[in-house]
């Protein structure tokens, strides 16, 4: 192998999560892959019970186990098979965000959005404009667990 070729850098390839809840953005998701709509294989879907279900940490450990990007996705306000679970993780993402501020991590690096199970291809659009939004603001190494970083 020759020294030109150690010295070259890798193509940076963003590493996604995305919280979906089950009833609406996991089914838009399974939609989505069901229609054959392509979106980044970059994305690491986990599948919760609701958005009200993310907590705040989930976030956090995300970032430090070296996510460049999170993204949560719930039902739209008002359909939630809870009733009103939406309406707590809308409030929690807030304050989060604003945390997040605090910390130093990019504005754009986290987002929440609203996908219906029946929105296959606003997921798509979602995961392929956050993708993409990611790949612009480049690595993150904010939040970064160095302990957990393969040399």
């Amino acid at each position: 192998m020759s020294i030109e070729a150690n010295n070259e850098k890798k193509e940076f390839k963003p590493l996604i999560v995305a919280f979906c809840c089950n009833w609406c953005s996991y089914a838009g998701a399974d939609l989505a892959g069901s229609s054959r709509l392509a979106y980044p294989a970059d994305v690491k879907i986990i599948r919760v019970p609701c958005s009200c279900r993310v907590n705040p940490l989930f976030i956090l450990r995300a970032f430090q186990k070296g996510a460049d990007g999170v993204i949560m996705c719930g039902c739209h306000p008002g359909d939630c098979h809870y009733s009103t679970g939406n309406y707590y993780a809308r409030r929690r993402m807030t304050l989060l965000f604003s945390m997040l501020d605090y910390l130093g991590v990019e504005n754009g690096r986290t987002r929440v959005e609203w996908v219906s199970a029946a929105e296959g291809v606003k997921f798509s659009q979602t995961m392929n404009e956050f993708v993409e939004k990611i790949h612009s603001l480049g690595e993150n190494v904010r939040l970064e667990d160095l302990r957990c970083k393969k040399n």
